[in-house]
């Protein structure tokens, strides 16, 4: 199985244009499955200052409702 950063909350944020779930970028979405466990670990590593530094909570189905 390849792990991934998904929470099934795939909504893009135009401005900072990555998703508000996850922080990945559409491009990194679409070639996740492709990328390299490697390349993968890399985004994943990166994810939490990404969405820090556009300014985005990662959003979770418990925050997302409410």
């Amino acid at each position: 199985m390849i792990e991934t950063p998904c929470v099934k909350i795939c909504t893009l944020d135009a401005r900072a244009a990555q998703c508000l779930g996850c922080g990945r970028s559409i491009d990194e979405i679409a070639t996740w499955a492709r990328m390299s466990d490697a390349e993968r670990a890399r985004i994943m590593a990166e994810l939490p200052a990404r969405m820090a530094a556009a300014g985005l909570a990662p959003l979770t189905t418990a925050n997302a409702a409410g």
